[in-house]
């Protein structure tokens, strides 16, 4: 978080956040036929460690090695060139051909949809998915497009001048999710 950020509540502590990890990992592998696969997307920066942790619950609890990706939209970005300040570059590795994959793109956030627009965007420059589905840990509204995830953690109604922030131990030191009021920067 930001220092400059005021938070208003703790919406998810680190046993939430685990147990709806756990129920959108069940949720993944009731959405895919076993027979024609499946390969998790992480989108830059805190999808990648929940696209993780998906992959490690889906092995654990079917015991099947889900390919796994990491994805970066910012070029795809229909902001990109507005951003006050230059985005940073992080890199993208799908080692999987995406072509006729059932994919499922993941993020933390959910917020306007433009994300997930850049994302299928990126992807579809890859090559032609059979299937895209989107999952995110927490949706808080205020769509700008006609995109809603497939598997939602948990619906967080906002404000415009509120913000989700989430966080991950691998990156963050500690599992959380917050809702913040944006101070001053």
């Amino acid at each position: 978080m930001k220092p400059s950020d005021i938070v208003k509540a703790r919406l998810m502590d680190a046993q939430d956040v685990q147990r709806t990890i756990t129920r959108l990992a069940r949720e993944v592998i009731e959405s895919w036929d076993p027979d024609s696969g499946i390969a998790i997307v992480g989108l830059h920066r805190r999808g990648v460690y929940l696209a993780s942790r998906l992959q490690a619950l889906i092995r654990d609890l079917e015991g099947v090695e889900v390919p796994t990706g990491t994805l970066d939209v910012t070029m795809y970005r229909d902001d990109f060139r507005k951003r006050p300040r230059m985005a940073q570059m992080r890199t993208t590795d799908i080692p999987f051909d995406v072509g006729n994959q059932h994919l499922v793109l993941v993020d933390d956030v959910l917020y306007t949809g433009r994300t997930v627009r850049a994302a299928m965007d990126a992807v579809t420059d890859l090559g032609r998915p059979s299937r895209i589905q989107f999952l995110t840990l927490i949706d808080r509204g205020h769509y700008e497009l006609p995109i809603r995830a497939d598997m939602v953690g948990r619906v967080v109604p906002t404000i415009s001048r509120e913000e989700v922030r989430v966080q991950f131990r691998e990156v963050d030191d500690r599992d959380g999710v917050w809702l913040v009021e944006r101070g001053e920067d």
